[in-house]
């Protein structure tokens, strides 16, 4: 999503039937199921924003030239190997040889040439400016693609691991809705709207074939029902713990191991810099004075999760801790309200219907009615009403969601992103740090992060962590998320 989001942090969970059901227990030893929560709408990234569906496709049934390792570096994938030149601006990748697509198509340099082109014409989503950069892609011979960008950009290739670098077969983009044609190791089973995914091994895939050949995606809105599903044996995984008071339920059951880490997910409370009175800097610095953070983070996420104060997660080479640039200080906050006319605000506080949403909304609607300022909350399905209504139309004073996409920052150099922020100077400085040396790229992004905490363009609430429950026995697990992808392909068992 959001590159929005959105994306979004979504949980995993088991296949088509209720959450008591029995027809997605894992009927056997070659069979799993994960729970998630917020069901993609379609399987379609390409014009669909929001987290869901690369988190259920990328790197299990798409794939790209190269992908994120664990601890997020880019490592090869659908390349074996890649050179840069001298001046940074002509990247040649060696390909895998005799790859095939799952109806059949092999994968070669026009693939690669293709599928960026295709982001280029048919794409529709936020994330398709990754591929401004690019000039040209040339197909030197079948396991050689060339690719050759306008200038260098420290950014770019980080960003071909991420869904805009995902390959697509040439007759594999008629139905990108309902049927995706990869070279991963999974290909579609069935795809039950609302309610599951399932996928099954891929016989033609090019590296090791998987420890599971069925894999359940199952989607519960309810975090109860999600916890509940995997004390009945009804699924195997929790990819996302939805409701983290619970935790110690689980990690004092012997049955189950729990995992926790970190994620890029930001949960950003965002403001609509573009409309008045959240134009006004004043404005949105005595709303950021009026939350207390750590409370909030202490009663809507049961303390798990980090401070982080700007749009920059730990894992990035830039990061700063500027989480107490805007300590808790209501009387400050009334103080920028009167200097701004703005005594008696009202503002919608217009969220997806996610737990980590729900509940920070509850927090935030109490503390800022401490300073003079009503919060009035709709919640909106998530993701079609939501990404509809707040992500494209722009229509919210404030709204809360998890970014879950890595080194997003650079959408507060988009003045056409939902929040709306327009400042010329981060939009040079995120030009000049991804054009610049790798020094100059660190140097010139903490100044982006300290500038748009600085103007209270959002308020960056807390850092969501990586809060995994999963049947002894079951390995592979992320310790961390650290792109969009849920790795099915690592999972294995003791």
């Amino acid at each position: 999503m959001v590159r929005a989001l959105l994306a979004i942090m979504l949980v995993a969970a088991l296949a088509g039937c209720s959450a008591g059901s029995t027809a997605y227990s894992s009927p056997s030893a070659d069979a799993i199921t994960i729970g998630f929560t917020a069901p993609p709408a379609n399987l379609d990234f390409t014009r669909t924003d929001g987290a869901a569906i690369p988190q259920a496709l990328l790197d299990n049934v798409y794939q790209g030239l190269v992908r994120l390792d664990a601890n997020g570096a880019v490592v090869p994938q659908l390349a074996t190997s890649w050179t840069v030149s001298p001046d940074r601006r002509t990247y040649d990748f060696q390909l895998r040889p005799n790859v095939t697509f799952t109806d059949g198509e092999p994968f070669t340099a026009d693939t690669v040439k293709f599928s960026i082109d295709r982001v280029h014409t048919d794409w529709t989503i936020s994330l398709k400016s990754a591929m401004d950069v690019v000039d040209h892609v040339e197909a030197v011979n079948p396991t050689h693609a060339r690719v050759v960008l306008k200038q260098p950009s420290n950014g770019w290739l980080f960003t071909m691991a991420s869904r805009v670098g995902a390959m697509f077969a040439p007759n594999g983009v008629k139905n990108l809705p309902t049927t995706p044609i990869g070279t991963g190791p999974y290909e579609l089973d069935r795809f039950n709207r609302g309610d599951s995914i399932v996928l099954k091994a891929n016989p033609g895939y090019w590296g090791p074939r998987p420890a599971y050949g069925r894999v359940v995606l199952k989607y519960f809105q309810d975090p109860t029902a999600l916890n509940n599903a995997l004390l009945s044996n009804g699924i195997d995984v929790i990819s996302s713990v939805q409701a983290p008071d619970s935790l110690a339920q689980f990690a004092s059951d012997e049955r189950f191991t729990t995992i926790q880490g970190t994620t890029t997910a930001e949960v950003v409370l965002s403001f609509n810099n573009a409309k008045a009175p959240l134009d006004d800097r004043r404005v949105r610095q005595a709303l950021t004075y009026g939350i207390d953070r750590k409370a909030l983070l202490d009663t809507a996420w049961a303390g798990k999760g980090l401070l982080i104060g700007s749009m920059v997660p730990p894992s990035d080479p830039w990061y700063e801790d500027l989480s107490a640039v805007y300590p808790y200080d209501p009387a400050k906050a009334k103080q920028l309200l009167a200097d701004a006319g703005q005594q008696h605000l009202t503002l919608r506080l217009r969220i997806p219907n996610l737990p980590y949403a729900v509940d920070s909304a509850q927090v935030i609607r109490s503390q800022l009615a401490e300073i003079g300022v009503t919060a009035t909350i709709e919640e909106l399905a998530f993701p079609a009403v939501w990404l509809k209504q707040v992500f494209a139309g722009h229509d919210f004073d404030m709204s809360i969601v998890a970014h879950v996409e890595a080194r997003d920052i650079a959408t507060f150099g988009n003045p056409k992103y939902y929040w709306g922020y327009d400042n010329p100077a981060v939009t040079q400085l995120l030009a000049d740090a991804d054009a610049g040396t790798p020094e100059q790229q660190i140097a010139d992004m903490k100044k982006v992060a300290r500038t748009i905490n600085a103007d209270a363009a959002a308020d960056w609430l807390f850092l969501l962590p990586n809060l995994i429950v999963a049947k002894k026995g079951i390995t592979g697990l992320p310790p961390n998320q650290v792109g969009e992808a849920f790795d099915l392909s690592a999972l294995g068992r003791s």
